[in-house]
């Protein structure tokens, strides 16, 4: 741990790691592919890997197997400065698998092993509730709502968070291959939806819960909750609060892989707020850390995997430098 995100507030990230296997050649299906790189993934260990990257305070709460790969997403999470008291390794299901493919513009398919998988298992009374109420912001995806234990550790630890006076970060990552059929995927995303502080959903994740047009502002807005500080919707980016809305543009770079692009955003947003709670109220302020949140999200496609592709502060203030 550096002696800075030491000092930072805390930011906990909760729900699954895997193992992603990406073929080494893009435009090919998997059964076409003829090697695969194994590269660590799963949404919010990425997150937490991103606000270390950048010199915040991450922990992670998750399980994995206690095989190879569990403790080799272990060892890389710490190796990232990732706080990972709360991993817990269960000696019978196996870490999760994914094989991804790549088509020739970096946009993925996915085939997911886990039957069940050991992030599946995690139950109420493994979580490090300590490490959940010391936060300053509690952020997690849709993935660990799918099943049961996870699904009721996940709002166990949800309810924690919030009671302590935790902001809850949301972004729901749809899988659909993961979820029984769509609409259990539309009804399980919405089920925590209005609990949240902050939201971050993709413009396709947005026409799919509302099967209408991402681009209409008014179908945007029907996912607003007042309880919400903020939702932000990727595509560029557009954010849109209690009392301002508008737009921050992307960054073109040369496009290898998007996995992870969204994890690396998010966790640079989530630095931002917990460094300055008060950035939901000042426009100014949430367009510079969209802006850089862009920037991370942006270099973080130019390689292969998502946590190995995650940038540092210097790297996106040198793409914001260059694009200015």
């Amino acid at each position: 741990m550096s002696n800075n995100s030491a000092k930072s507030p805390l930011i906990v990230s909760f729900g699954e790691m895997l193992i992603d296997f990406v073929p080494d050649v893009a435009g090919v299906s998997l059964a076409d592919s003829y090697a695969f790189i194994k590269a660590p993934g799963g949404a919010p260990a990425n997150v937490a890997c991103a606000i270390a990257k950048l010199g915040g305070n991450a922990a992670f709460i998750g399980k994995v197997g206690d095989d190879e790969f569990g403790h080799m997403l272990a060892n890389l999470l710490k190796k990232n400065g990732v706080n990972s008291e709360g991993i817990c390794f269960d000696k019978d299901a196996r870490t999760a698998l994914a094989f991804v493919t790549l088509k020739t513009d970096g946009q993925r398919e996915f085939m997911f092993y886990r039957n069940p998988s050991a992030d599946m298992l995690l139950k109420e009374s493994e979580l490090k509730m300590d490490l959940v109420k010391q936060a300053r912001i509690f952020h997690y995806g849709s993935i660990s709502l799918i099943s049961e234990p996870c699904k009721s550790a996940h709002l166990a630890a949800m309810k924690a968070a919030k009671q302590a006076g935790v902001l809850l970060s949301y972004d729901p990552n749809v899988r659909l291959p993961l979820w029984p059929s769509p609409e259990a995927a539309r009804d399980g995303i919405k089920s925590i939806w209005n609990q949240a502080d902050f939201i971050k959903v993709s413009d396709d994740e947005v026409e799919f819960l509302t099967k209408g047009d991402a681009q209409k502002d008014e179908v945007v807005m029907s996912l607003w909750n007042d309880n919400f500080k903020l939702l932000i919707v990727t595509d560029g980016c557009r954010y849109y609060t209690k009392k301002f809305k508008g737009r921050v543009n992307g960054f073109k770079v040369k496009t290898v892989d998007t996995t992870g692009a969204g994890d690396s955003f998010v966790g640079s947003f989530l630095l931002a707020v917990a460094n300055d709670p008060n950035i939901f109220d000042d426009e100014k302020k949430l367009k510079d850390a969209l802006l850089f949140a862009n920037a991370c999200g942006a270099i973080s496609t130019t390689q292969k995997g998502a946590i190995p592709s995650l940038p540092d502060k210097a790297q996106a203030e040198k793409l914001i430098k260059e694009t200015k």
